[in-house]
Order: C-alpha cells, then structure tokens, then sequence
C-alpha cells in the first residue's frame, strides 16, 4: 500500500494520526529514504577525501525525522492548515540532515559539493554564519529536494540540510537545552552569556581556520623542496651505521655485510653528512 492510500491529503492532520497512528511510519517513509539518500552521498564524499589521503571537510553526520507532535506544532506556528496536503508543502525540515565540519570554509565546501550535484535540488540557502542570528545562532542552511523512487513513482522530498562546524555544534546544542529547560522564556543573564559564548566560538573557529591555512601551508613547502637527501628516508640500519661511524666517515663498521644497494646508500650519506645531520658531525649524546 502506497503512502497516499493511506494519508488521506484532505484528512485533518490530528484525526489522521489519532485514526492511523500506527501508520505514522508510512507517511514518514519518504522522508526517511530521502535521509538515506543525502547520508550516502555524504558518506561516499567522505570516504572519497579519506581514500585520497587529503583534509576531510566532513567530521561527523547526524538525521532525523521530526515526531507527530513537532510536526503539528511547527504547522501551527506557520498557521498552515493542518491536513497532509498542506504540511507536506509548508514544512520542509520534517527530514533533517546535520554535517558537523571542522573549518568554516569546511562548511562552504561541503555545501558545494552536495548542492552541485546533478539530482540535488537547492531550493533556499540561509547563511547563519555569514548572518548570524540574534541570540549568536550560526549554521549554514540549505533547503534541498532528494529524489526518492517508491515502487510506482518517483517522489521529490524536502530536507533540510545544516551544516556547521564543531564550535558551533557544541554552542547550539547547549543553546537549544537551556531553550527547552526555560520553555523559550530564558532569563536575560544567560541569554547575554550564550551570546558571549558565541563569540567565543567564532574566534576559535577563526583561529583554527588560520592555524590550518599556515600548517598547510608549511607542509606544500616541504613536499615541493628538492633539497638534499634527507636521512629519514634511510631505513634503521643505516642509521645505527652512521651513527657507529661518526668518529671515521670513511670506514665502513666492522663486521656488518652490506649490499651493493646499501653500499650506494652508504657513500651517498658518507659525502652530504656535512650537510643533513648535525649528529654525525660529532655532536652525539653516545
């Protein structure tokens, strides 16, 4: 049985759920194959940044589908009538996807991508972080449309889609169980406190976001150097050598075998010790 045949568009919404509850399951159906659909191609990004051995922008992905009584709720903020028909069309976070990045610019990559591909559909993007809200909210938010194929016909689904980075994953989560604990009516004190929370986390997010930039930025130095050999490209052994050495740059330990690649090895570093490791110049602890 199809989820039409059982919701009713034109059936109030209360007496829909009080007269098939058990079948609240169905109607949530889409939503939550459309969750399955975007959790997959995030995680096949992720696993693709991983595979490749770059910076994954991606550090953690949650979901959920918001309960009867959230739904009804929100549709009564929104004074949308309170039929299916209606909350299918007013309410589009009734399936939401949370991807917590680690960088600011993180979170405008990952929108990127996910909003670039070819059967994602944007159909609003609210720029908290840019804009943040009063009280210090930020998350960067995307209204999308997934495409679900059920077993006779393909149905676009809405989701929202928030996307923030750690700092502010851990301000909003706190933020929203004070909300609930006061019921909305939060003293002024902690309001102003939250606020000044939020500025705390947008400075950390900032330095971090400049900490990464310079350490990426000393590390495409070292890959592009062509200096000398460097001794951490010799195995163990050849260290052990030039360390028993150090003394005698000429002799060869006694006793120790070596092989006409280790031979090569060991002239090579024999004639640039002057130039790779200070410890081989007599400044050893041994």
């Amino acid at each position: 049985m199809t989820v039409d045949t059982i919701c009713d568009p034109d059936l109030p919404m209360t007496t829909q759920f009080e007269l098939f509850g058990p079948e609240f399951t169905q109607f949530v159906l889409p939503y939550q194959c459309a969750i399955a659909t975007l959790t997959t191609k995030v995680h096949i990004l992720r696993t693709g940044f991983t595979h490749l051995d770059r910076h994954c922008p991606i550090e953690h992905v949650s979901s959920r589908v918001k309960s009867p009584d959230s739904i009804i709720a929100k549709a009564q903020r929104l004074r949308s009538p309170l039929t299916v028909a209606h909350i299918r069309q007013n309410i589009r976070d009734i399936a939401g996807v949370r991807i917590t990045c680690g960088l600011i610019s993180d979170t405008y990559r990952v929108a990127d991508l996910i909003g670039g591909q070819p059967d994602v559909t944007v159909l609003e993007v609210e720029d908290y972080i840019a804009k943040p809200k009063s009280n210090g909210y930020k998350s960067l938010h995307m209204a999308i449309e997934i495409p679900v194929f059920l077993s006779d016909r393909v149905v676009q689904v809405p989701v929202e889609l928030q996307i923030r980075t750690i700092a502010m994953d851990f301000w909003a989560s706190l933020e929203h169980k004070i909300y609930y604990k006061y019921q909305r009516s939060v003293p002024r004190r902690l309001l102003q406190e939250l606020t000044e929370a939020a500025d705390v986390a947008h400075r950390l997010d900032r330095k971090m976001e400049r900490l990464h930039s310079e350490v990426a930025g000393l590390k495409s130095a070292v890959d592009s150097d062509d200096g000398p050999l460097r001794l951490e490209a010799i195995d163990h052994d050849h260290a052990i050598a030039h360390r028993t050495v150090a003394g005698n740059p000429t002799t060869r330990p006694p006793g120790r075998s070596c092989d006409t690649r280790r031979q090569v090895v060991w002239d090579v570093c024999r004639n640039t010790t002057h130039l790779t490791d200070p410890v081989l110049q007599g400044n050893t602890r041994e």
